[in-house]
């Protein structure tokens, strides 16, 4: 993120004094200060250590806090590169070796030990606003269940600031456990969700695009919507992250740039989806088509070796379900453009021509089995009007 924190640092000058002189977090911190530099190699280690050291909740998110704003430096030349969307695996741990990142790699650092050490971490993505400005680059910052309660947490604002293109360790308490109703005057998530508030901000209210507006408000209640949220598949929190950031109203560009991701990712999830059954179907169906084949052989073969009758039925009924599932698979696939809906009718057509083959076989199977048993090798026989038997 770009920062512009020299004014919000003089602005909290005295507080930021006072809290350094009576740290109420100190005996924390100096734990903090004491972990070796081998548990510091993954965040399966440090959040050990921090586990091993302490018990509470409060005392863990400090931990995990003033160590990483204590520990990781801003990574300057990357400061206008930040990629929210970029694949998040293993990317902590590769934090840990280079001790450098943007605002993404702190928020995930952060999260992934918060969740080891048994506390509920969100990372949270949105822009910002300095100065009465807003920034025109997103930003990424945390949010944790702390007995009950939502905090948040920024660790890259609290790290330090940029001061003529070099980064200066200055770690402070700023946006260590922020209420969300002050924490939102610089910080506006994609999705309001993430404001915690009943009635949260709207982006033209935070960007402030119309001075002296009285912005109307709903109530909204977020802990419903974040349990409700908590029980979603990926694609399904996709979609009504973007219905409530719709509602919210786009006003600036970073806000329709997330939005245009977000309708992209849910066209990829439908699109994956879409491939997934059709391919389910075409398994079902050559499924179908192979034990087709093998009961065909094995009539050609005069049911030799003799299975018991019962059998014999389940391997039509078998081969019947399987074009019954490809069917089912099929009507499941959306998205009808021309190229589908082509593939679609090619595979039912190849259905339905296997489904005449085995009615053919049901047949055959129904007489085979009305007949006494002494006169089944008949079956397998079609006699000329000379009598000549012929297979």
């Amino acid at each position: 993120m770009k920062f512009k924190l020299l004014f919000i640092l003089s602005l909290y000058t005295s507080f930021a004094l006072t809290a350094q002189t009576g740290n109420e977090y100190a005996p924390i911190d100096a734990k903090m200060l004491q972990i070796p530099d081998s548990s510091t190699k993954s965040t399966e280690s440090i959040a050990r250590y921090i586990n091993s050291k302490l018990s509470t909740k409060q005392e863990k998110v400090r931990a995990i806090y003033y160590w990483i704003t204590k520990n990781i430096q801003y990574d300057v030349k990357n400061m206008y590169a930040i990629n929210l969307n970029e694949d998040t695996k293993g990317l902590a741990d590769k934090l840990l070796k280079s001790r450098k990142g943007v605002c993404i790699d702190y928020a995930i650092l952060f999260d992934n030990i918060a969740n080891q050490t048994g506390i509920t971490s969100y990372v949270i993505q949105g822009f910002t606003k300095q100065n009465g400005a807003v920034d025109n680059i997103p930003h990424a910052w945390c949010a944790a269940n702390i007995d009950a309660t939502w905090y948040l947490f920024d660790p890259t604002w609290g790290a330090g600031t940029v001061i003529n293109s070099k980064y200066v360790n200055q770690q402070n308490n700023l946006f260590f456990k922020s209420k969300p109703e002050s924490f939102v005057k610089s910080h506006m998530p994609f999705d309001p969700q993430w404001q915690f508030l009943n009635y949260p901000v709207s982006y033209e209210e935070f960007c402030d695009l119309k001075s002296g507006t009285t912005y109307k408000k709903s109530y909204f209640n977020f802990n419903d919507s974040i349990s409700a949220y908590e029980k979603l598949s990926n694609e399904e929190q996709l979609v009504t992250t973007t219905g409530r950031m719709e509602r919210n109203k786009v006003t600036n560009a970073i806000v329709f740039d997330r939005l245009q991701y977000n309708k992209r990712e849910i066209e990829y999830f439908g699109n994956k989806r879409n491939a997934d059954h059709y391919n389910a179907a075409i398994n079902y169906y050559n499924e179908g088509i192979n034990s087709l084949n093998a009961f065909i052989n094995y009539r050609n073969k005069q049911f030799t070796p003799m299975k018991p009758d019962a059998e014999l039925k389940i391997m039509l009924d078998n081969i019947d379900n399987c074009f019954m599932l490809a069917k089912s698979k099929m009507k499941l696939v959306g998205g009808r453009d021309t190229n589908t809906l082509t593939s679609l009718n090619q595979l039912y057509k190849s259905i339905e021509e296997a489904g005449l083959n085995l009615e053919e076989q049901k047949i055959f199977l129904k007489k085979y089995l009305s007949t006494g048993k002494l006169f089944r090798k008949a079956s397998f026989y079609k006699f000329t009007w000379l009598g000549v038997p012929v297979k």
